[in-house]
Parts: C-alpha cells; structure tokens; sequence
C-alpha cells in the first residue's frame, strides 16, 4: 500500500524509528498509527531479544538530584561501545532513569534481583490475607500472583511505568532505543539517595 509521508513523519516523532521501518510498520498495519507504534515495540523486544547474549561492557554513568537537593541519583547503563555511549539518544536514556529512579523509588533493577526470601514473604503474607477474607483457595492463588506481578511493578525498574509515559513499562523504553541504536543496553545499577534517610530523628 501506499503510506501517507505525513503518516510516516508522526510515527517518527512518536517513535525515533528510522524511515524505513516507519514505512514498514504503517505498510504492515494499514496505515494505523497506533499499531504502527505497537508493531515498532515489539519489533524493539525482538531486537533486545537477539542482542541479550552480547557484552555490554561499555556506557556511562548518569547523576540527577531533584531541585531543592533533598534526591539524588547514580545510575550505570552499559552497552557494547563508546560511539553508542556518547550519542544523544543514549545520553537522554540515561537522564530518563536516573529521574525514573528518583520519582518513583524502585529498590531493584529486575525481578531476578529480589532475594527469594523476600518473594516468599510478600506471597505468604498475600495468602494469609487472602484467607482470612474468607475466599476459596484457588480464588487466593489468583488474587496473590496479581499482587505480586503489582508488587514487582512498583520495586524493579525495569517493571514500572515510565514516569513520562505510564502506557508503557521500562522495559519498552529501554527495548525501544536497542532496536534504534542497535547494540545490547542494560540497566546494571543504581544508588539513590535521600536526604537524611536513616538517620534516627529526636
């Protein structure tokens, strides 16, 4: 089919995709902008998906401290070469988390990272809750996987809602500019802090 230049421009906007694949994905989906841009995040986690066995042994360290210096946070994201680490697009991924992590708290980077003492005590005390309400058994079961998959939503970065679009997870952000850039990108820590944060107030 023919697709619409206009079309094409706003799916780049949207995205940051190149032309090509713009022109593809609207090819692919009729024209449909919204799937268009669905078409461009999977093909972003294919992409993530063919690169996870490389080294990312290169990146950079990205700071932010809220106005006012009450938060500040360190992040380290890797990717596989400098060239990659000093573009723009890779240099505002890192000014994103870092004010990802200082927004919205999450304690790990992934799901992998919870300690699995700390999973099985967030599930036992989502079961005990659970049947002290009086629901059947497999009705608990349910009702405790959803409140971990919330629970791992709101501790692992990865998992969160973006800060500047709750539509989408991490994750897809950070698949997003993979598929762009075309290296392996990780997430590999962080340290936030918070001013006076432990200490024992009189």
């Amino acid at each position: 089919m023919e697709v619409n230049a206009t079309l094409v421009r706003e799916l780049r906007d949207k995205t940051g995709a190149g032309i090509m694949d713009c022109k593809r994905a609207l090819a692919e989906t009729g024209g449909d902008l919204d799937n268009a841009v669905s078409y461009l995040r999977q093909k972003g986690l294919a992409a993530a998906a063919k690169k996870a066995d490389r080294i990312a042994a290169d990146g950079a360290v990205g700071a932010y401290v809220h106005p006012g210096g009450k938060i500040g946070v360190l992040v380290e994201i890797n990717c596989e070469t400098d060239f990659v680490a000093r573009t723009t697009e890779f240099q505002s991924l890192l000014k994103d988390m870092a004010m990802q992590i200082a927004a919205a708290n999450p304690r790990y980077v992934r799901r992998e990272d919870v300690a699995a003492g700390e999973i099985e005590k967030e599930r036992e005390i989502y079961h005990r809750q659970g049947l002290e309400s009086g629901k059947p058994e497999k009705v608990v079961e349910k009702i405790v996987e959803g409140k971990m998959e919330r629970f791992f939503s709101e501790v692992c970065l990865l998992e969160q809602a973006f800060i500047k679009d709750p539509d989408h997870k991490v994750a897809d952000i950070v698949n997003d500019v993979v598929a762009r850039l075309k290296e392996k990108i990780e997430i590999r820590r962080f340290v936030r802090y918070h001013l006076g944060e432990g200490i024992q107030k009189e």
